[in-house]
């Protein structure tokens, strides 16, 4: 037999690591991150009132840039004389600027390339007969 007492003295043991808070686990947002596939979703809302169709599905949109809380896009329309043009640029920006961490909006309207049906999403296309 041993004359070893069966558990360490206190000041012997392991020292037990600190225990962190419950609350500094929990995000303290929801918010979902500013990027490029945040500011598509918001720009899938705007609809070419003339095809009832929206203006990423198009083809209208040609790029997103987002630096920081500074958002830029470029898009087209169906053609230079498109009467709902302002119309769609300016739900465009509202629609950018309605996200959470948006502090400045750019949409550039673009002719080159020019647009084409070419540039509407496939399934679109198809369904709309091109």
């Amino acid at each position: 037999m041993s004359d070893l007492p069966a558990t360490a003295p206190e000041s012997e043991a392991a020292p037990t690591p600190p225990t962190e808070s419950p609350a500094a686990e929990v995000p303290t947002s929801f918010a979902p991150t500013l990027d490029e596939d945040t500011v598509r979703a918001a720009l899938r809302r705007v609809k070419d009132p003339e095809l009832n169709l929206n203006i990423v599905d198009l083809g209208l949109v040609y790029g997103i840039a987002v630096s920081g809380p500074k958002v830029s896009i470029d898009m087209s329309l169906t053609s230079p004389g498109c009467p709902s043009g302002p119309e769609i640029m300016t739900a465009a920006e509202q629609q950018i600027r309605s996200l959470d961490g948006v502090e400045d909006v750019a949409v550039n309207l673009v002719w080159d390339p020019m647009w084409s049906p070419d540039r509407i999403e496939p399934r679109i296309r198809a369904y709309m007969g091109f």
